[in-house]
């Protein structure tokens, strides 16, 4: 499994023989500038919620890649409104795709089309592939919720929310490392904007105080499970 980082909430995920982006939002963030959304590849886009920063460049690659976009019910159908190709999902719901298996989990947030029309719940996704299994937060607070996820899946990456203000800061996201039981940590939605901004070195020597291994990508750097 391998996983690219393009800034803010996005990624890239190669598994199974199958392209998956998530949360695309590349053209409206200028620090993801050298990213080009027309040479991106997709058989799958995952949605966790309806913000723009999280769904901007989602028709454009569907358009392109004819991509089946995955998320929740509401954002599903409003894609497949635009005759795009959409499986709806909701909480604690799964599903095996040709990539491996998909859950859709709780997240505590809000969720809203730029337009204001209604986005559903957000959440999060457990993708368990042939050999690895992550855990992709999306933007949430911290959860109890989050105990449940080892319960059934035994992960090898946890990718959390750590810019603080809209999610969790660094502290909480530590706690819920422990909640899910991975010790590998992979930080997003950090620096995009004032809000957000990180001390890196900071953020990582708190994960490493306490047995952790956070690792904060470059944009357009990728790890390989």
């Amino acid at each position: 499994m391998k996983i690219t980082f393009y800034g803010h909430a996005s990624l890239a995920i190669e598994v199974g023989g199958k392209h998956i982006l998530v949360d695309p939002f590349i053209t409206g963030n200028p620090k993801a500038a050298t990213i080009d959304i027309n040479t991106l590849q997709a058989d799958y886009i995952l949605l966790t919620h309806a913000h723009g920063d999280h769904i901007l460049d989602a028709e454009t690659i569907a358009k392109r890649t004819n991509a089946t976009i995955v998320s929740n019910a509401e954002i599903a159908s409003y894609y497949a409104q635009r005759e795009l190709k959409a499986h709806p999902m909701n909480h604690g719901g799964s599903w095996k795709f040709d990539f491996g298996k998909v859950k859709y989990v709780n997240a505590i947030h809000s969720s809203s089309f730029p337009d204001g029309s209604y986005g559903g719940n957000p959440g999060g996704f457990v993708i368990e592939g042939e050999h690895k299994n992550i855990y992709i937060a999306g933007d949430t607070a911290l959860t109890y919720d989050m105990k449940l996820i080892p319960l059934r899946t035994e992960l090898d990456l946890v990718i959390l929310p750590i810019g603080n203000n809209f999610t969790m800061d660094v502290e909480d996201a530590i706690i819920a490392s422990d909640f899910v039981e991975c010790d590998k940590i992979l930080g997003y939605h950090f620096d995009t904007f004032g809000y957000i901004e990180i001390d890196h070195e900071d953020a990582i020597r708190k994960f490493f105080d306490k047995g952790k291994d956070l690792m904060l990508l470059e944009i357009g750097e990728s790890i390989e499970l």
